[in-house]
């Protein structure tokens, strides 16, 4: 990926035409409806079109909320999320003292937010198993609680 010939942009009406890659790292429609509108959706796209997306929340008392994050398929592992959580801490820091989001326990997310200065914080038990109309698996292992991690802006 060359940083220089991608730009990025905040998505302000009609959120819901990018749904098949906000239900990447989401895959309920419903549990997206919980935050789309509330949200702040920016898109990292370059000449061949949106590659990523990310939607974030302020959730009070500083913190400011990674709710959905997810890239095309083909655009995974090049950079794109990273650029876009980059683009993210330097735009809110000094108005949040903390970027947080929460994951499943899986060992193809936990080591890129680890990446990008991310470290655990909490997690809420049975998150997935009490939220979700079914299991979720990734990596072959079910999703049950939610793990938190936050980065210091």
């Amino acid at each position: 990926m060359k940083e220089k010939n991608f730009k990025i942009e905040e998505i302000k009406v009609n959120k819901k035409q990018f749904l098949s890659l906000l239900l990447l790292a989401d895959e309920q429609e419903n549990m997206i409806d919980r935050y789309i509108d509330k949200g702040v959706m920016y898109i990292l796209s370059d000449c061949d079109g949106v590659k990523c997306e990310c939607v974030i929340t302020d959730e009070g008392n500083g913190i400011l909320e990674i709710k959905n994050i997810a890239a095309k398929k083909d655009c995974q592992r090049k950079g794109y999320g990273k650029a876009l959580i980059n683009f993210i801490t330097e735009k809110y820091k000094g108005k949040y003292s903390v970027l947080q989001v929460g994951t499943g326990d899986s060992p193809l997310t936990i080591p890129f937010y680890e990446k990008c200065g991310f470290v655990r914080s909490h997690k809420i038990k049975n998150f997935f198993t009490d939220n979700y109309d079914h299991p979720i698996y990734e990596c072959g292992i079910q999703l049950k609680d939610m793990i938190y991690f936050k980065k210091m802006l």
